[in-house]
């Protein structure tokens, strides 16, 4: 039996015979924080630090302010939204990038991979886009919808070690699953973003400020242009860094803070969705539970998180393949976190699919088998499944 294997059937025995979940850090024990709000037990300075990164994510930034010129938003509230500050959004971007002879490009220096659909008057009066154009050398266009944060603190606190004894890149024990990390070139394992091409919460953060409203900071200090051609003079009044370290760290502090939401399970039909979730073979990649590491802040050190996946890479089938980011090839897509899905209205990494079952269906590649017990079910069966994954 593969080390990913053992990991998994623990990770599952664990879930089915302690459910509910408690853990004073996550607040899954009957005392859980409320959506928006943060993690229980933190200091009265990590409580200040939440409240000024909560102020400064729902800040409208305007040109003068370091808006743009290219942006898709002016607030990071803006698309992360509902139900609370944090969560999921209704927008729906465009990245694209080039893969050729399995060499993956992200196109970063002439626009990619984030496509903005914005600019400020000052660029448009000067060059007449609406928008920054797809570059011609892309060869797949990916459309995203906007994932919930909610609980991305402890996604980021999970040691590397966990994630690695889940990868069965060779799939050892033959049972169809084959998951990967998506090392970044400096060897860190990347856990963020649809095709786990981002290593930290904090460069998660820092990177949304420039490529989602281009806004600059020291770790982000090039301004997003068209095809990296110098800026028409004038078009981007405020000085950089647009936003110091000060405000970073204050933002990240408040993503990492953000308590997941609590899953719903509380009827006989929940419990038997859950079991059959197993069944089927869904825990093969949506994991239940993760466990982090120690860690300077102690709502996130030594706890679990009802988190539904293992942050590693899985060949989705041709269908839903688009772009490629790092190591993941156009088919390759990090296991989507299940916490929070019950505020979803749209699913999969494009927003295609309009319910739960209809996303489960598109599921192909590593996912076949899964998805084709899940269609063997009866109608109850199946109704109870889609009900407990509703309530994640």
């Amino acid at each position: 039996m593969s080390h990913r294997s053992r990991v998994s059937i623990l990770l599952f025995a664990t879930v089915t015979a302690c459910e509910p979940l408690a853990s004073p850090r996550t607040g899954l024990d009957g005392n859980a924080p409320t959506p928006g709000n943060p993690l229980l037990m933190l200091t009265a300075s990590q409580q200040h630090a939440f409240r000024q990164g909560s102020a400064l994510f729902q800040t409208s930034f305007t040109p003068a302010t370091g808006l743009g010129p290219l942006f898709n938003a002016r607030s990071c509230a803006e698309c992360h939204e509902d139900p609370v500050v944090g969560g999921v959004g209704d927008e729906v971007e465009t990245h694209a990038t080039a893969y050729h002879d399995g060499v993956c490009d992200d196109l970063g220096r002439i626009g990619g991979p984030v496509i903005q659909d914005s600019t400020t008057p000052a660029l448009h009066a000067v060059l007449g886009l609406d928008k920054e154009p797809v570059p011609a050398e892309a060869t797949a266009v990916g459309r995203r919808t906007t994932p919930s944060l909610l609980g991305f603190g402890l996604l980021d606190a999970v040691p590397e070690s966990v994630l690695e004894a889940m990868a069965d890149p060779d799939d050892r024990n033959g049972d169809g699953i084959s998951g990967r990390p998506n090392r970044l070139p400096d060897g860190r394992l990347g856990r963020f973003g649809r095709k786990a091409q981002i290593a930290t919460l904090h460069e998660f953060t820092s990177g949304a400020f420039i490529n989602e409203m281009g806004i600059t900071s020291p770790s982000e200090p090039r301004e997003q242009t068209i095809r990296d051609a110098p800026l028409p003079p004038g078009v981007d009044p405020a000085p950089d860094p647009e936003l110091g370290q000060a405000g970073i760290d204050a933002t990240d502090a408040f993503v990492k803070l953000l308590a997941p939401p609590p899953p719903t399970l509380s009827s006989f039909t929940e419990l038997q969705g859950r079991r059959l979730f197993a069944t089927v073979g869904c825990t093969g990649c949506h994991v239940p539970l993760l466990h982090t590491g120690l860690n300077p802040v102690r709502a996130l050190s030594n706890t679990t998180v009802s988190a539904y996946t293992d942050l590693l890479l899985h060949d989705m089938g041709p269908e839903l393949a688009d772009i490629c980011l790092g190591q993941a090839t156009p088919a390759e897509f990090r296991t989507e976190p299940l916490m929070g899905v019950q505020f979803k209205e749209v699913f999969l990494h494009d927003g295609r699919a309009s319910s739960i079952e209809a996303a489960i269906q598109l599921h192909a590649g590593e996912a076949a088998g899964a998805r084709d017990r899940f269609q063997g079910l009866s109608a109850q069966e199946r109704a109870a499944l889609l009900r407990f994954v509703s309530g994640l």
